[in-house]
């Protein structure tokens, strides 16, 4: 496939085929043409994740690495960093308290907690030690939590003593696997005794530092083929699924990576500093962390409090700021809304310069070219919310909702990229390239990897058709070798040719580039015999002001679509103000005049996107809480769990039906 960008990215290697038997047609194979089998560049010398650390502790032996403001009185003051010279050396220091105490290479080790200096500490320690770090996510109920211990036979856990409470309700499930606790931070004499108690061993974190200096130690160190670690995804349903991930696997993507920015002229370098928020335990935030000590930036870990977020990014001023939609559809929301707050010169001065600079940019002026006068009037301030300095901004996880992304480019002023993968596929497979004006898709195949499209025929994808579309599958060395203990799905997700079937459906671009649309098991048939794909819906729902989040839901059995919407508070109170309605937020989201409003909101947008009458959402439940984890209604990385959204509002959703059902019987 050729396009309006150098040949050097990507080319037709293979023809598509037409369906064999009971096999799906697939599209062409596509891959960079600039890498050829068997000479992709090396990393420096650096074939695992241990000897990339090592590498950079000695080109970059005093720069800042890991970061971290102190809490004095309760307040924050200044991010104080550990040198790369000196996050290593405590590294190889705990790695040998580690053996000290019994931990045996190619042992499991969980790191349980939200991100810090010492999380990535002791994960480079097992690095070292060759031991296969197992993250578990902080907001992981018990059951989770028991079922990886048992799974993946954990017997250390690195631990905030916060999450405590929840490893010890897990414990008596847990089949005495686990006999090392190790705190993150500190233990108190109380958590200690209780752990002791349980005829656990436990150490604070500082003791290992000093135990490990008095032990002689030499570095158990991994080969590429050696399992780094093993990554239970979070799942929208059923148990989680360890995904393990080889050294070559890791490094191999963030050579990828590398290569990517390299041709667009985009280099990171000891200069740029990332701000941790992303979840360690999730593959997008690691891998990005790996980048970072790979190109010796510094790595500031924020306070763990998402109320904190922006203090946070106020001190320590990123230049490369990483999210998920979901935080960056809070930031649209917040900014429109104070625009749409303020005075008439105000919002008029804005609308023209956002439709300016959106112009310039769809015309191929680079950022700093585009409007460097309107910049300064009217988008510094919006620069400034993530710090000033930021100059990349990448979007993963999921797809991130067009009219969200143009606001981004215009107001914070660099240039914004999504990117692709899954936790199989190291996070990294698609990026989009800086200053390339690939608004809309995940851009472009990593150098390393090949993809080609699958026909999805109960769905109406066809990778021969025009455009292309089709199920996204991955070949290349950043695929992982398959789910832990479990060869049946490990046979489920990569056929005999070495593709991953990732079960997103993609559309390749006239350019190149590609286009996620859909996702395989987010599409159900509405009793009139029409698909609805609901992701894409939610999108499109989630353009509509006021609106902060939307779950679109519907079944075969039903002949409407019905949604639970969490309005934004401030825009919804602006408007029961101007209705003379005075009433509590929790009573205004239950009035029926609330719905109506809404709903009446939800349908301008529908009829603006051209939407198709079956698309139409005919009933809601307005709800005055935002989704969260502690319900179990998101992921960690802010995917809803479509299944547990069911389950929780299932009465609320029959209700929505029989009121449709009784409306249609008046008529």
């Amino acid at each position: 496939m050729k396009g309006s960008f150098p040949e050097v990215w990507t080319v037709e290697v293979a023809g598509g085929e037409p369906a064999r038997s009971n096999r799906p047609a697939v599209g062409p194979t596509y891959r960079h043409l600039s890498v050829g089998k068997g000479d992709f560049p090396e990393l420096g010398s650096a074939a695992t994740l241990y000897e990339l650390f090592s590498n950079s502790a000695m080109k970059y032996a005093d720069m800042p690495c890991l970061g971290q403001r102190k809490v004095v009185d309760g307040k924050a003051g200044p991010f104080e960093y550990l040198s790369y010279k000196e996050a290593f050396r405590q590294a190889i220091v705990l790695a040998g308290s580690l053996e000290y105490i019994g931990v045996q290479p190619h042992s499991t080790c969980g790191i349980y907690g939200v991100n810090t200096p010492t999380w990535m500490l002791a994960m480079q320690a097992c690095n070292a030690l060759t031991v296969y770090s197992v993250p578990l996510y902080d907001t992981l109920g018990p059951q989770a939590i028991e079922f990886i211990i048992n799974h993946a036979e954990i017997s250390t856990i690195f631990i905030q003593e916060s999450s405590l409470s929840k490893l010890l309700e897990a414990l008596p499930k847990c089949n005495n696997h686990v006999k090392v606790v190790i705190s993150l931070g500190s233990f108190s004499a109380e958590a200690k005794s209780t752990l002791e108690a349980r005829g656990l061993k436990a150490y604070a974190f500082d003791d290992l530092l000093v135990m490990g200096r008095e032990k002689p130690f030499e570095p158990h160190a991994p080969n590429p083929d050696d399992i780094a670690t093993i990554m239970y995804t979070s799942g929208t349903t059923g148990e989680p699924k360890g995904v393990v991930l080889k050294h070559s696997n890791l490094v191999s993507t963030i050579a990828g990576l590398t290569k990517d920015l390299q041709y667009a002229k985009f280099f990171l370098s000891e200069r740029d500093l990332y701000l941790s928020y992303l979840p360690l335990a999730h593959i997008f935030g690691r891998v990005v962390e790996e980048a970072m000590l790979y190109h010796g930036a510094a790595i500031a870990y924020w306070q763990g409090d998402v109320k904190l977020l922006l203090d946070d990014v106020d001190a320590a001023k990123p230049t490369v700021f990483c999210g998920v939609p979901r935080v960056f559809d809070r930031v649209y929301n917040g900014a429109t809304a104070k625009v749409q707050a303020g005075s008439f010169i105000t919002k008029l001065l804005y609308k023209f310069g956002f439709s300016r600079k959106k112009a310039a940019l769809d015309g191929g002026s680079s950022f700093e070219k585009a409007t460097p006068f309107l910049d300064h009037l009217v988008f510094s301030k919006f620069k400034q919310r993530l710090g000033g300095r930021v100059r990349v901004i990448l979007s993963g996880g999921a797809p991130l909702a067009r009219h969200v992304e143009d606001f981004l480019r215009v107001t914070m002023c660099c240039p914004v990229v999504q990117g692709y993968g899954l936790t199989e596929s190291c996070a990294g497979s698609f990026v989009a390239i800086p200053n390339a004006n690939q608004t809309g898709t995940v851009g472009v195949v990593f150098p390393n990897q090949e993809c080609r499209l699958e026909a999805v025929p109960d769905m109406e994808y066809d990778p021969l058709g025009t455009p292309p579309r089709g199920e996204v599958c991955l070949r290349g060395p950043p695929i992982f070798t398959g789910y832990y203990k479990r060869p049946d799905l490990t046979k489920d997700a990569l056929d005999e040719e070495g593709w991953l079937h990732t079960g997103d459906v993609g559309e390749w671009q006239a350019d190149g580039t590609m286009k996620i649309i859909d996702r395989k098991k987010n599409m159900f048939k509405l009793a009139q015999g029409e698909y609805v794909a609901a992701e894409n819906l939610e999108n499109v729902y989630g353009s509509t002001p006021g609106v902060e989040a939307i779950w679109v839901y519907g079944n075969s059995y039903e002949y409407a679509l019905v949604a639970v919407v969490v309005p934004l508070q401030g825009p919804l109170q602006d408007w029961a103000e101007s209705q003379g309605i005075s009433l509590e937020w929790e009573q205004l989201c239950r009035d029926p005049r609330t719905k109506k409003h809404i709903l009446e909101q939800l349908k301008t947008t529908a009829q603006a996107k051209k939407l198709k009458g079956f698309e139409f959402i005919k009933n809601l439940v307005v709800e005055p809480t935002p989704l969260d984890m502690e319900r179990d209604l998101l992921t960690p990385t802010y995917k809803i769990k479509r299944p547990k959204m069911l389950k929780y509002y299932q009465k609320e959703i029959d209700s929505l039906y029989q009121e449709i059902r009784n409306e249609g019987a008046k008529k």
